[in-house]
């Protein structure tokens, strides 16, 4: 359930400084906020500590901006819904409005950070800066890298430098774009990366240091409204492999109102899955092909008898392809519309 908006007052803090930008966190879990055995980075309950824990766990905080907390959730990653989602959207779109709040720090698991990360790149309505930060070592570990990205979301978050860039993942002093950047391992404090497209920039300390930018549509200039929703199309994804069967795509036509095709190489699958696909054209079910390769892109005339009856996913890695077939069919279920929204954002 989407909850409604807190109240948020920074001057009630006893660190408020009147000359500093006012930053909201928003906190949903993660081995950010995990707790374990002292010193170890395994078997650890994520989500256990609450929002004023993280916040008294990062030095000098009040130094760079006056932080209030919002505890949304308190779970592991892959328990964030769809309607975590609205709900985020919904509290930032509408604490964005005010004039006293400046800017955004969410603190997220980092299994489905990249999803969050793009989900709402594509709804808020703002070009205050929204960063995403998380951790890859619980709190209670050696050298916890929680700490450090969070004091550098804030501090990002507080920066006019970071207004109309859309949303922004800080991780391990790399400032990535909520596009495009990925998970690429999974245990190292380093773990982010935008593979072909390197990253935005890099946070030293306190400053931030921007080299480039996302050119494609975002955040105010995207045609997304979410703001009367209270929940989303389903979209499924189906991997293909060797001898991988058809009739995946049969079951999730049952459950899905549209499909995004993990394939092989460029996007490409098997004469059987390319047969089905054509059947869900008929059946009004859009089907997005994408690679199992996390490089690369994924173009209409790349191979012909795919073409037809798929719409390619440019260079979107299946996960967030799903998410921009599912906002992509809350307005259309048009193949040459939906093609266009994948070549814009």
């Amino acid at each position: 359930m989407i909850i409604p908006t807190p109240e948020v007052n920074f001057e009630a803090s006893p660190f408020y400084n009147p000359s500093l930008k006012n930053v909201v966190i928003l906190a949903t879990g993660g081995t950010i906020a995990g707790s374990g055995e002292a010193h170890k980075t395994l078997n650890y309950e994520p989500g256990a500590l609450p929002i004023q824990d993280l916040l008294d766990s990062v030095p000098h905080l009040e130094r760079l901006a006056n932080c209030a907390g919002i505890q949304v959730s308190n779970l592991c990653s892959a328990d964030i819904t769809s309607e975590h989602w609205l709900t985020l959207a919904s509290i930032i779109n509408t604490l964005a409005l005010r004039e006293d709040i400046h800017g955004f720090v969410i603190t997220h698991g980092t299994d489905t950070l990249d999803e969050t990360s793009y989900f709402l790149n594509l709804v808020i309505k703002t070009d205050k800066p929204v960063i995403i930060t998380g951790s890859m070592r619980p709190a209670t570990a050696i050298s916890a890298d929680g700490p450090l990205n969070l004091f550098q979301s804030v501090a990002l978050a507080a920066n006019p430098d970071a207004s109309g860039q859309g949303v922004m993942v800080v991780f391990a002093e790399g400032i990535y774009s909520g596009r495009d950047v990925q998970k690429v391992n999974t245990f190292k404090a380093n773990a982010f990366d935008e593979r072909d497209f390197g990253c935005l920039g890099y946070m030293r300390d306190a400053q931030a240091f921007f080299y480039t930018r996302s050119l494609k549509k975002h955040t105010i200039d995207a045609q997304f409204d979410v703001s009367s929703l209270t929940g989303l199309p389903e979209v499924s994804v189906a991997y293909f492999h060797v001898d991988a069967n058809p009739g995946i795509l049969d079951y999730l036509s049952t459950v899905s109102k549209g499909i995004v095709i993990a394939g092989a190489g460029g996007g490409i699958y098997s004469k059987p899955w390319i047969d089905k696909v054509g059947e869900l054209k008929n059946n009004n079910i859009p089907v997005v092909r994408c690679s199992r390769i996390s490089s690369g892109i994924t173009l209409k005339d790349s191979y012909i008898d795919l073409s037809a009856n798929s719409i390619p996913c440019n260079s979107l890695v299946p996960q967030k392809a799903r998410i921009l077939l599912s906002l992509a069919l809350t307005q259309t279920t048009h193949y040459d519309e939906i093609a266009a929204m994948f070549n814009v954002y």
